[in-house]
């Protein structure tokens, strides 16, 4: 297992992939926080973690993209399938990678951090939970761009579907709002991984939200597993 996770993680850097995920995270957080902070003299960044929301959702398929399309774009599924590996650590490796990659681009938000202690006292318990919020949801939304993965070979169509995954996923709340039905509202709305994730934002941990990505990523990798299992008898 460690050895396909090395394979994958160095895999980002031998291509422009590692490098446009990184510059593009690092262009827009540097950007929020100059306008959003610098700029206007705060060390508040709050309102930095709630644009870089949504820029989550483009960056994460792009780092899922690739993982098992590429593969099977490639035919090197089959000998990946056949490796004296299991299918669980097949699927655990690549999603350890990308979340790798998904941590470093996060690491940003600590740079940032330390950056504003030199002209104000930013709230750390903000910046963690942001962070650790971003980190949770990252690792669901990456399960999933995980899974899309493993039903396509195009790289293409697995990041446009995933993004479109993440968007839909996004718009839960509004979606709740337009439904008259009290208890089917409800049920809409404690789906939504931006209410859940606005917990965090607030810099608050709840148990109830961390089990509630953590199942979502645990299915998603079941799922793929299941995928990749059919494939390697079909």
């Amino acid at each position: 297992m460690s050895a396909i996770f090395k394979r994958e993680f160095a895999s980002y850097f031998t291509s422009p992939v590692a490098y446009t995920v990184l510059a593009a995270f690092m262009f827009f957080s540097g950007m929020f926080l100059w306008v959003q902070c610098l700029y206007v003299g705060t060390s508040d960044m709050s309102s930095v973690f709630q644009s870089m929301f949504f820029i989550m959702l483009f960056i994460i398929p792009l780092i899922t993209m690739r993982l098992f399309a590429e593969d099977k774009k490639q035919k090197t599924d089959q000998a990946l399938l056949t490796a004296p590996v299991t299918i669980p650590g097949i699927v655990f490796a690549k999603f350890l990678s990308a979340m790798l990659m998904l941590l470093l681009c996060l690491s940003t938000f600590i740079i940032d951090g330390i950056a504003l202690s030199f002209i104000g006292y930013p709230d750390w318990s903000v910046i963690i939970g942001n962070v650790f919020g971003m980190a949770l949801m990252g690792s669901a939304l990456a399960a999933i761009g995980l899974f899309i993965s493993s039903l396509t070979e195009s790289i293409i169509v697995a990041a446009i579907v995933s993004f479109a995954i993440n968007v839909l996923i996004s718009l839960l709340d509004t979606v709740a709002s337009t439904i008259p039905v009290t208890f089917l509202k409800s049920f809409v709305s404690s789906l939504s991984f931006q209410g859940r994730y606005g917990h965090f934002a607030l810099g608050l941990f709840s148990l109830g939200d961390i089990v509630y990505f953590a199942t979502v990523c645990l299915i998603f990798l079941f799922l793929t597993d299941r995928i990749l299992e059919r494939r390697r008898w079909a």
